[in-house]
């Protein structure tokens, strides 16, 4: 049977946001994937270079709208580490809340849209609903439904009251019982079972191989989680458990995340039972130290990290952020290996991917075969050559916009 290549996307219906997959089918069965990223890249890194690193924080919160609390908290704790600051125990316990109420917005979008990718709308609405609830109390504690602002060098900006305390244990205590309906359905729902079992299988040496993270590891039976390994915050002091799975594929990352979504509130109550008394932030220099950390977090979707040097002025030297979505793209490939053309809607769907924090800029050698300055036209010229070379389309007549 003779091989085809096909494109999705980069517009696609399936993708949120445009990143390009060529499959090479072989029937309707999958034989090779090839992901090609940089629709997206907006050059944050190099802009926070350009300012302060205040200004640089609130930027980083703008990498991903559901992740904002992770970049930004990943961030901070570089430039802290940095500029030996101690962080007051409260503020610490408050980015944590935050944190898990950020885990909740995540998860419960996430399973939303993988109902939605096998035609199960009714579970989209119910989790969105109740998505609602996590995003209401993120708004009463800092103002913000996402971007929350509630991070700065040396603590946080915000104090909680014993009135939002009492307000998060009743949202709370709602996310719970909406929860368990949420484990009953996934274990308990032959059709949703049958649709996501042994679909989009990734075995646990090749997450290994793959260094997968997040979800995706912990799906494949790998116990990694950050929160654990390297605690930061104040879950050094917290209880709760590492959720993971032996079923490697999209079935055991949906478990996963329902299961997260318990451990979540089990953490979010800790907090609030014994958020310590004190201030919520240290005054942090104007000008940060010479010196580079890297950082790490576990977002949502998996392991966030950030590098950060300083060179003693008010501007970062260097900022590099490597986020989980790009880490577990590369998984996916291995995850369509010898499966069907209408799983690669809810495969992709199942790493949760976010294209805005993945994509990077591509290194093109300058005319002279170095890794000097090239110019806009010198650009324009290689880009409408590489097009009509490797995808027949030439964009020689279009107006030069500058």
């Amino acid at each position: 049977m003779a091989k085809v290549t096909i494109p999705i996307g980069p517009q696609h219906p399936a993708l949120k946001e445009p990143e390009r997959f060529d499959l090479t089918l072989q029937g309707e069965r999958i034989v090779q994937l090839n992901a090609m990223l940089g629709y997206n890249h907006r050059g944050i890194e190099k802009a926070c270079e350009q300012r302060s690193y205040i200004s640089a924080l609130y930027l980083i919160e703008r990498i991903c709208g559901i992740c904002s609390h992770s970049h930004a908290t990943a961030f901070v704790q570089a430039v802290e580490e940095i500029a030996s600051l101690q962080v007051p125990p409260r503020a610490l316990y408050i980015r944590t809340l935050i944190a898990e109420l950020e885990r909740m917005h995540s998860h419960l979008l996430w399973l939303g849209v993988a109902g939605h990718e096998i035609g199960f709308d009714t579970l989209l609405m119910y989790t969105w609903r109740d998505r609602e609830v996590v995003l209401d109390l993120l708004a009463v504690l800092t103002g913000n439904r996402v971007n929350y602002g509630i991070n700065t060098i040396g603590g946080v900006r915000r104090d909680i009251t014993a009135e939002q305390c009492a307000e998060i244990l009743r949202g709370i205590d709602v996310m719970e019982e909406r929860t368990k309906y949420y484990i009953e359905l996934a274990t308990e729902d032959a059709m949703l079972a049958e649709r996501l079992l042994a679909v989009g299988i990734l075995p646990q040496a090749d997450a290994v191989r793959l260094s997968a993270v997040g979800p995706v590891a912990r799906a494949s039976n790998v116990n990694k989680d950050v929160r654990k390994q390297d605690p930061y915050a104040a879950y050094g002091e917290l209880e709760f458990e590492v959720v993971t799975d032996a079923h490697c594929d999209v079935y055991g990352r949906a478990l996963v995340r329902v299961g997260e979504l318990m451990e979540s509130c089990r953490i979010i109550r800790q907090v609030v039972k014994n958020l310590p008394e004190g201030p919520i932030a240290v005054k942090a220099p104007r000008k940060i130290p010479v010196g580079e950390a890297v950082s790490r977090y576990e977002a949502p979707r998996g392991e966030d990290i950030h590098y950060v040097r300083g060179n003693g002025s008010e501007n970062p030297e260097r900022v590099k952020v490597r986020a989980p979505t790009l880490a577990n793209v590369q998984a996916v490939g291995k995850m369509l290996e010898n499966s069907y053309l209408a799983d690669v809607p809810i495969v992709l769907a199942a790493i949760d991917p976010c294209f805005s924090c993945t994509d990077r800029a591509v290194v093109v050698h300058g005319t002279d075969g170095g890794r000097g300055r090239i110019d806009w036209n010198t650009l324009r010229t290689y880009g409408i050559e590489w097009y009509r070379k490797n995808r027949g389309v030439d964009f020689s007549t279009s107006k030069l916009r500058m």
